[in-house]
């Protein structure tokens, strides 16, 4: 049985929002659930299994550690791209926290998604990464013990991507003290 977003006629006519629409009807509460824009359309997000949380967790815990002055880390906290406000698990930007207090800050220089059970949503999500000028986005495949990268925007599109396996050192090209050593990363049993 077909959904309804498979039918191109239903897909047409699916409401379209604005990042400024969007934010204004988050702050009035309109939104009952917890939801994110991705390409102007509101999308209920994923519930987070206990590995999910574990491994966002140890992440933030390891990327918090590394973070250099002048950069901070945010924790399942929106980026207002052109047509999207994602919520990525993890992303490293420039500034300090003080910097976003009035708006959500519009790239970054690390984006990381874990995949549990999202790899194709996440993996789709690249392009709308490479078009912020986000300079290196992480796909964390913890059953996997796995870290899909994607280094370089241009156009929309990253220009490479690679594929790190745990014992390896995982070293972003973006911030260079943030080295994560996948052996850590993985400790627990998927």
């Amino acid at each position: 049985m077909a959904t309804i977003l498979d039918l191109p006629e239903a897909r047409e006519r699916v409401m379209r929002w604005s990042v400024k629409d969007y934010e204004r009807f988050t702050e009035l509460g309109v939104f009952r659930k917890n939801v994110e824009l991705i390409r102007g359309i509101v999308v209920e997000k994923m519930s987070k299994s206990p590995l999910h949380v574990t491994v966002s967790l140890i992440l933030n815990r390891l990327l918090n550690a590394l973070a250099p002055i002048g950069f901070s880390v945010r924790h399942e906290a929106p980026l207002k791209i052109v047509d999207s406000v994602p919520e990525p698990d993890i992303s490293i930007v420039k500034g300090s926290e003080a910097d976003y207090s009035k708006s959500h800050p519009t790239t970054a220089a690390l984006v990381i998604e874990v995949a549990v059970s999202s790899v194709s949503l996440d993996r789709e999500n690249a392009s709308l990464y490479a078009e912020a000028g986000v300079d290196e986005y992480w796909i964390v495949l913890p059953k996997k013990r796995q870290v899909e990268v994607y280094r370089q925007p241009k156009e929309g599109v990253y220009q490479v991507s690679l594929v790190c396996e745990a014992p390896a050192l995982l070293e972003c090209s973006s911030v260079p003290e943030i080295r994560v050593n996948l052996d850590e990363l993985f400790q627990i049993e998927s």
